[in-house]
């Protein structure tokens, strides 16, 4: 299996049409060109190699049993599976804080710099980083922190509200302007935000 990355709308959107239609082929397919991707975004939102593991199987298998309500008129596979990874992931991460009943960590400072698992392919995490770190670069610090609270921390607006002791109302805006110009620089970069 290639180490390099999927390129934005290289995996064709017939791939899951067919997975809809219960081709087997067509999901091993899928799995082997995303799941590179998919484990090293859960990897670094739990940190856990288990947990992402369990999530990993999650997502695949909601993959699997939904690849019929795919539209490619929202956005491409990657950004799809990215989706339900990322939201799964987070899922995980408040549960485990639950059981736990502890106050949700701090931000890891390597993973906002962008350090990837060691198991995560160089090109991929590569790719990743100088994707997502250009363009946090050019958010406002406050809408980066917003978004980086929420996206690597899975803290929701609320919590996001406490920890920086900002109204919540603030927080939405920050949050809402933040993605907004995320997507045009994704855009911009022929690039897929969800």
């Amino acid at each position: 299996m290639s180490t390099s990355p999927p390129r934005s709308g290289s995996v064709p959107a017939e791939l899951v049409a067919r997975i809809a239609r219960g081709d087997r082929a067509a999901f091993e397919q899928f799995y082997n060109a995303l799941s590179p991707l998919a484990f090293g975004l859960i990897r670094r939102i739990l940190r856990e190699r288990e947990s992402a593991e369990e999530v990993l199987q999650e997502v695949f298998w909601q993959v699997w049993k939904d690849a019929g309500t795919f539209d490619p008129s929202r956005g491409n596979p990657e950004a799809w599976l990215i989706t339900r990874a990322r939201t799964r992931a987070i899922d995980k991460l408040r549960s485990m804080r639950r059981k736990e009943n502890m106050f949700p960590t701090t931000l890891n400072e390597a993973l906002a710099e962008g350090e990837r698992a060691p198991e995560e392919p160089a090109a991929i995490a590569a790719e990743e980083r100088r994707v997502v770190e250009g363009a946090l670069r050019e958010l406002p610090v406050a809408q980066r922190q917003v978004i980086e609270l929420a996206f690597f921390g899975g803290l929701t607006q609320a919590e996001i509200a406490v920890r920086t002791e900002t109204p919540l109302g603030t927080v939405k805006t920050r949050t809402r302007l933040g993605l907004e110009r995320l997507r045009g620089l994704f855009k911009a970069r022929g690039l897929d935000l969800p």
